[in-house]
């Protein structure tokens, strides 16, 4: 057996690309700069993969910004609107990111969505009339021949035409169709460019494969691949899978002339069957999935050799996924050395694919000395707790007509209320704060005066505007996932467990250890402070239980079910504390509602919404009915499965909408959607400050599909990421936007 890896985290052990690529941004540093310091973190990776001992390495998993991405701009699939304009290289590739405003023009960014089952985002493609597809760049030829100055011959990474067609968006009335051709022709070209180089393998990811697929799907797959595999010029080909298994398509699959093909035996429910039944050709390299790319748990290496037993011999050991999603290294952490064992981060990882190919008996002893320990002491009456709980406990009465009319009474809102999905701009003052009271440095007393004069300020600015319902603005909190899991029993925290979300932007999911429970109060302090400040309702924020789960390391020896309703009776308690103290509005978010939907669409529900739906609801089914109840989802797609975001019977639900041109508007008519709704008028995610002018357009695109007694005005996400200059501007371009539209309605 040999090893390898599907991807390597990008953003560095310390996070360091992020920090050099927004000194670019703020023209701290030069594209040269910015290049070069890429240059040596890619060379670094290169080498701490080569001596951990794995065989085959593989380039181009790096990205500035997105993958994906870097293949539509390396195909040229780039909007003409940004295409026109008078950027460089890396300015036009950081304008369809982040969205570009300046002397050289004003234009969007790319619409972004969650990457398959994961908190990964992506952008997606943008297929045009105008689209001209060609070789654009050199990026994969320069980092393939990088990797071979320093003696290490990679496997080139490019992400696949199936998958890439699959997933972009088409305009001007053109489809895939329209474009396969020369994009086939250019994927040879590429082909052709890497032999030349000396390249000897290249990797084509096609997680695509995984989804549910039709007849025309498959038949589509088949002639794409007949088509390059026709002409490899020389190269060897690897056909890599993630995220599931390829149950619709194997044996068409394993019939075409690929070298190798890359199977996921760790979220691949059939693929085990899958080889079974239809033996793997032995003309071919499995390159099996046998390590989760996704989770942070040590391999059990008793279980993966019962499955190794059961592969055939031409294996390549490899990881279910890129490690993209999971952090560095655990060498990076302050646990204790009896803590530490049971994790297994990126470098980690490495080490574990070549313990099982060697068959290292040291490690083999090691790690079975772990399995065969207690980990936990299990919390007996939580568990009991939730096997006692009945139907009631999942239903709020009375029903959402009914209380609201009791909260539109209540609260006398304005037509097209406003407000804000929760958090305001985190500014270098609030972490060194935050840092400084962490580290001892401060007391309690000096880092509450600090947080109570930012909150005032919040509110003072809110209220200037003219906001209708405000929000404290969580300075307090370092994470929307993390904050909560510090306070709930049964938590750990990594201190440099970073994961890339998109582009700079990195998350330190906190790992389930243990039961959840609460023990104290969380959110009341603040958010009654912040309403003791204000005549106007200030909403309580919450996330809620799936997300907590979904955007943490989840345990793997109990079903994560269990777990969100551990964590749903611990936010419930938090939610009635709230209402306890005179809070009217709670935002309980659930922006990664969608992330652990099963990719196959029969499983959505006996896998999935059949328990993640009542987790939600458990969380606020005792709270009176003039209380209401706010939910947040964001960058992921929702049409498919809105009745069952109805059903989770909140008040009010704000979606991202920005970057996906209202789409989501549609799906809520054709539902009969009851919930009152925010759809984004704005996008937090790019620099960008939307003119009057533009937000009303956007509220005027939403009233014509939704009444005007159930939308509310509000951007498409938190404001924690965004500077202070650029969030306040859009806020008041937001509430100017919203009164000018009640006062046109008024007027007609």
């Amino acid at each position: 057996m040999t090893t390898t890896i599907i991807g390597f985290p990008r953003l560095g052990e310390f996070r360091e690309l992020k920090f050099e690529t927004e000194k670019y941004f703020r023209n701290e540093i030069s594209a040269d700069d910015l290049k070069a310091f890429a240059k040596e973190l890619r060379q670094k990776h290169w080498n701490v993969i080569k001596d951990a001992g794995i065989d085959q390495i593989p380039s181009n998993d790096f990205s500035f910004y997105d993958n994906t991405l870097d293949t539509s701009v390396l195909f040229n699939i780039i909007p003409k609107k940004v295409k026109d304009l008078d950027f460089d290289e890396l300015e036009e590739y950081f304008a369809l990111a982040r969205g570009y405003q300046g002397e050289k023009g004003d234009v969007h960014a790319l619409p972004m969505k969650k990457w398959f089952n994961t908190n990964y985002h992506y952008l997606v493609p943008q297929f045009e009339k105008t689209t001209n597809i060609q070789v654009n760049t050199t990026k994969i030829i320069d980092e393939f021949l990088e990797a071979k100055e320093l003696g290490i011959l990679t496997r080139p990474v490019i992400l696949g035409p199936f998958t890439l067609l699959q997933l972009g968006q088409y305009h001007d009335g053109t489809s895939s169709a329209d474009f396969a051709t020369d994009l086939l022709a250019a994927y040879q070209e590429v082909f052709t460019k890497l032999a030349a180089a000396g390249a000897e393998w290249i990797q084509i990811d096609e997680p695509g494969l995984v989804l549910d697929l039709t007849a025309e799907d498959i038949a589509r797959f088949k002639e794409f691949y007949q088509t390059l595999l026709a002409n490899k010029n020389g190269l060897n080909v690897l056909l890599q899978t993630y995220f599931g298994d390829i149950r619709d398509i194997y044996e068409e699959v394993i019939a075409l002339d690929f070298d190798g093909i890359g199977l996921d035996f760790v979220e691949g429910k059939e693929t085990l069957n899958l080889i079974t039944n239809t033996p793997f050709p032995e003309d071919k390299k499995l390159f099996a999935g046998i390590v989760n790319g996704k989770n942070i748990w040590t391999n059990n290496y008793t279980s993966t050799f019962d499955l190794l037993a059961k592969l055939p011999k031409n294996v390549v050991l490899s990881t279910s996924c890129s490690l993209l999603h999971v952090p560095y290294s655990v060498e990076n952490e302050v646990f204790s050395d009896e803590i530490k064992q049971y994790f297994a981060f990126a470098k980690e990882k490495l080490a574990e694919l070549v313990a099982l190919d060697k068959t290292d008996q040291a490690a083999i002893e090691k790690n079975n000395r772990i399995f065969k320990q207690e980990r936990i002491t299990a919390n007996k009456a939580l568990q009991e707790k939730i096997a006692q709980l009945t139907d009631a406990d999942f239903v709020r009465l009375p029903a959402f007509d009914e209380r609201e009319a009791l909260q539109t009474d209540l609260l006398k809102l304005p037509n097209l209320p406003t407000t804000t999905i929760g958090s305001f701009p985190q500014t270098k003052e609030v972490k060194i704060t935050r840092g400084k009271f962490k580290r001892g440095e401060i007391t309690q007393e000096e880092y509450d005066a600090f947080i109570a004069k930012k909150i005032d300020d919040c509110i003072a600015f809110q209220e200037k505007i003219g906001l209708d319902v405000l929000v404290h603005g969580e300075f307090e909190r370092n994470d929307m996932v993390e904050f909560f899991g510090e306070a709930l029993d049964g938590y750990l925290f990594s201190k440099n467990g970073w994961v890339q979300s998109y582009g700079t932007r990195g998350v330190k999911p906190p790992i389930i250890w243990g039961d959840i429970a609460r023990s104290k109060a969380i959110t009341v302090q603040w958010s009654k402070y912040a309403q003791s400040k204000t005549e106007q309702i200030v909403k309580g924020m919450l996330t809620g239980p799936v997300t907590i789960l979904n955007w943490s390391f989840p345990r793997e020896d109990i079903s994560i079910k269990d777990s969100t309703y551990q964590l749903a009776l611990a936010i419930q308690e938090e939610v009635l504390d709230l209402e306890a103290n005179g809070i009217r509005i709670i935002q309980i978010d659930e922006a990664a509602l969608r992330e652990k939907l099963p990719l196959r669409q029969t499983d959505w529900y006996s896998e999935y919404l059949d328990w993640a739906i009542p987790a939600f609801r458990l969380v606020h089914s005792k709270v009176q009915p003039e209380t209401q109840i706010h939910t947040h989802m964001c960058y992921s797609e929702f049409e498919d499965i809105i009745q069952a975001i109805d059903d989770m019977d909140a008040d009010v639900i704000s979606f991202e909408a920005s970057r996906s041109n209202l789409a989501l508007l549609d799906a809520l008519n054709r539902n009969n959607f009851q919930t009152q709704v925010g759809p984004g008028v704005y996008d937090i995610h790019s620099p960008r400050i939307p003119s009057v002018e533009e937000i009303k357009q956007t509220i005027g695109k939403i009233l014509e599909k939704i009444p005007t007694d159930k939308v509310w005005v509000n951007p498409d996400c938190g404001l924690k990421t965004r500077g202070e200059k650029e969030t306040y501007a859009s806020l008041e371009n937001l509430v100017l936007a919203a009164k000018e539209v009640r006062e046109e309605l008024v007027n007609d």
